[in-house]
């Protein structure tokens, strides 16, 4: 039986943890499981007697928080985004998995992300089947789901100004250190610009769940996310 037909045989068995609402999968999860073992297997297990490796294993992952999983290996961001509120559902796994360091600055995962959407629902498709209780599992075809922040190549293409964003950046380092050191708090010294600008957007869009960064990131219009990307991407720490 293949895992497709498998997952079709849970939905009609009635089995705990594989809600009714699958009945028309995301993703092809037999296609998913190929995907995983060369794109995830390698950090994490996952399945019956999975064990943390590198990262995590995967089991029960939809609508846990964010790092709540008793292993060492979780950077300081990962870990505060959960505190923050971080959970992975649909939407945020897709991002996630996409581009880890747009979700979460400062990540330890060290994976250069999927641009293929519906090779991510694939993959997404494959890890819910061992989750207890998959979360916002959209019934629509999985091309119908843009990535965490979809920006305009134009916003994008935006050509920062750094003495500007020199002079917007005492909104960024009252908690952000110029030094570049940690200190509880994500250093943003020598971010690539792209990923600045992304992050940004993640919290203004409100994707992204910490309050005093939404707050500061709504305030600031494309221009500004691309003065101070350029200034915080030109510094080096020291």
């Amino acid at each position: 039986m293949t895992i497709k037909h498998l997952f079709h045989a849970c939905v009609l068995a009635g089995v705990p943890g594989v809600a009714l609402t699958q009945a028309i999968p995301l993703g092809d999860p037999e296609h998913g499981a190929e995907l995983y073992q060369y794109e995830c297997a390698a950090c994490h297990q996952i399945g019956e007697g999975a064990e943390h490796r590198i990262g995590p294993h995967l089991n029960r992952i939809f609508d846990r928080r964010a790092g709540s999983q008793e292993f060492d290996g979780y950077s300081e961001a990962l870990a505060r985004q959960g505190r923050d509120g971080l959970r992975w559902d649909f939407l945020r796994l897709d991002a996630y998995i996409a581009n880890p360091r747009s979700l979460v600055s400062g990540t330890n995962m060290a994976y250069p992300g999927l641009e293929d959407a519906e090779e991510r629902a694939d993959l997404i498709a494959f890890i819910r089947a061992y989750s207890d209780r998959p979360q916002d599992i959209p019934e629509a075809a999985p091309t119908a789901f843009a990535p965490e922040v979809q920006l305009p190549a134009e916003v994008l293409e935006i050509e920062g100004d750094a003495e500007y964003g020199e002079f917007l950046s005492a909104s960024c380092t009252t908690c952000h250190q110029r030094s570049g050191d940690h200190a509880g708090i994500p250093g943003i010294i020598g971010w690539p610009e792209e990923d600045f600008v992304v992050a940004m957007h993640a919290y203004k869009q409100e994707l992204r769940p910490h309050q005093v960064m939404q707050s500061v990131a709504q305030r600031l219009d494309d221009e500004e996310i691309a003065a101070l990307a350029a200034y915080f991407g030109g510094l080096r720490r020291e």
